[in-house]
């Protein structure tokens, strides 16, 4: 015996805090009542015979010494047996709570089902006693869409009564043998058996198992609106799928990998694992890592694309826009990278070392020239995003005025009156405020006349219509009229040949942009640009002037030494 298995052995012989004095005590006990039925049987045989005869009168008087010893006997035996049943009791309750705690130890006390553990310990029997050829094994992941909202909305008990429903809501559904397990928060998960050959009937469940749970939930008075994501995998998608909990553990993670794929794909819908799923989560976490390490790294730099005056056809300004400059996959584009940084939560850092680089970028160029600049939904959720965006502008000295930031309408229905406050701060201290891809979202007439916006920039997909389609120009026409009336000046966005340019033109005054005038370029093409339109900072226009002559003075030196 191990020393490990001494102290489990010990654990189980005696209750927790018992001392072994008393351990000690019963086995005393144990002996004198032994010890007591060995000598009623030798006092016995000899006194109940004299007693007999005592009392048939055949005898002389009985034995005192004798007789004391047969009583005495007898009260040890009845000690005994009181101890003994004592003992049974005792060991029969202890047997019951140690059930009782290996019961508790396996399920999950707010919904009753499995839990985690003993979850995967059932599907590793399963998995370990299944027959292939005639049944196979789906794992069903499941996970509650925006469980979060409900406890931000109506608190965790609300929470707590939605969960406690939806695993009765599942478990009536789950056929003979099928297992339901609580993971941990909202997700779920369970297993059912089903013929290889039929695997509609797992989709027929799954698709049941949605119409059930988006049912809302009763929580006093106030109906909760629940909907689910769910991934399935099947043991025949398994290879070695009878290794046991390894195998059930595989399994799990297949069903999840799905499960995540139905969230990305909008969610309240089932998929089936698929290999290329695993692929691309195996991608996204090496671009998460990815994007962290180039953050720290330095890897993410601004590139410029040019703002235009239509009518004049004048550089204007530039929009700043990130890129990836991965020393593994080059130069990556922002809708690659700017979903996972929003979602990792470091597009706020992201975007701070962007502007700040972009800032210093800027104060090379003619002071005319403008500098704008996305601002993530993410980042407008932030109320210190104002104040952090005016001390980038202190420490690095550029002329508020110079500044454009441009903000989405799906920011204006989160929280407008943080976003008012917002906007009318960095107005305050000269900074311009643009409303961006505009008529792609739902900002109402109200709203553009109670928020302080500079401009509108009109998004490319109406402006990409104007080569081809009638009724695009009628749209941006309808748009620039309102601007009219808003009192508003327009960019238009996606600018991608002359007769784009040329329609825009007759529809009146506005800024441009687009790959009609060039590719997004880095800073140092950038100045390049500048210096042959002569559009640099007069000092460092002044400074390059000045380098260029005393080189040409070095190479003429050079040329009259040499003749």
């Amino acid at each position: 015996m191990t020393a490990k298995t001494a102290r489990t052995t010990d654990r189980r012989a005696a209750k927790p805090g018992e001392k072994p004095a008393r351990r000690e005590h019963d086995m005393v006990t144990l002996g004198i009542a032994f010890a007591a039925i060995i000598l009623f049987v030798g006092t016995a045989g000899v006194v109940l015979p004299n007693l007999i005869d005592a009392w048939q009168g055949e005898a002389a008087s009985l034995d005192a010494a004798l007789t004391n010893a047969l009583l005495l006997n007898i009260a040890l035996i009845l000690l005994g047996w009181h101890r003994y049943k004592a003992l049974t009791e005792e060991l029969k309750s202890r047997r019951a709570s140690e059930e009782e705690a290996r019961r508790l130890a396996d399920i999950d006390h707010l919904t009753g089902c499995y839990n985690r553990r003993s979850f995967t310990a059932a599907l590793g029997d399963l998995l370990t006693h299944l027959e292939r050829r005639e049944q196979a094994l789906a794992a069903i992941a499941v996970d509650l869409d925006n469980f979060k909202q409900v406890n931000d909305l109506h608190g965790h008990q609300a929470g707590d009564e939605v969960l406690r429903n939806t695993a009765a809501r599942i478990q009536r559904l789950l056929p003979d043998g099928g297992i339901l397990a609580r993971l941990g928060g909202d997700e779920f998960i369970c297993v059912v058996p089903y013929h290889p050959k039929v695997p509609d009937r797992v989709d027929q469940l799954a698709t049941r198992m949605i119409e059930h749970v988006a049912r809302p939930v009763e929580y006093g008075d106030t109906p909760v609106d629940v909907t689910m994501s769910i991934g399935i995998a099947s043991s025949t998608q398994m290879e070695n799928a009878r290794d046991g909990e390894d195998a059930a553990e595989r399994l799990m993670h297949k069903s999840d990998i799905a499960m995540y794929h139905a969230k990305k794909q909008g969610k309240n819908r089932f998929y089936w694992f698929e290999p290329q799923m695993e692929n691309e989560l195996r991608f996204r976490n090496e671009l998460e890592a990815g994007i962290r390490r180039g953050i720290a790294n330095g890897e993410f730099r601004p590139y410029y694309e040019q703002q235009i005056d239509l009518e004049s056809g004048k550089l204007v300004g530039f929009e700043m826009l990130a890129r990836w400059e991965s020393p593994e996959m080059g130069v990556v584009g922002p809708d690659i990278f700017i979903p996972i940084a929003e979602e990792i939560g470091v597009i706020g850092e992201m975007s701070e070392a962007l502007i700040a680089c972009a800032f210093e970028d800027a104060k090379e160029w003619d002071a005319e020239l403008t500098l704008s600049v996305n601002i993530s939904p993410v980042q407008m959720r932030d109320p210190w995003f104002a104040q952090k965006l005016l001390k980038l502008l202190v420490r690095h000295n550029f002329p508020a005025c110079r500044l454009d930031i441009e903000i989405t309408e799906s920011c204006l229905h989160e929280n407008v009156g943080m976003v008012r406050s917002m906007i009318s701060s960095l107005r305050n201290q000269g900074v311009r405020v643009s409303l961006d891809d505009f008529g792609t979202g739902y900002s109402s007439l109200s709203q553009l006349r109670s928020l302080p916006f500079d401009r509108l920039k009109i998004d490319r997909a109406f402006i990409s219509e104007l080569k081809q389609e009638e009724h695009g120009e009628k749209l941006v026409d309808a748009i620039l009229t309102m601007s009219d009336g808003l009192n508003l000046p327009v960019t238009a966005e996606g600018i991608e040949n002359e007769v784009v340019l040329e329609t825009l033109k007759r529809m009146g005054k506005m800024k441009g942009q687009g790959y009609h005038y060039g590719r997004p370029e880095p800073a140092g093409m950038v100045l390049e640009r500048l210096g042959r339109q002569d559009l640099l900072a007069k000092d460092r226009h002044s400074n390059i002037t000045k380098v260029d002559f005393t080189a040409t003075e070095k190479r003429q030196g050079g040329d009259k030494r040499a003749g």
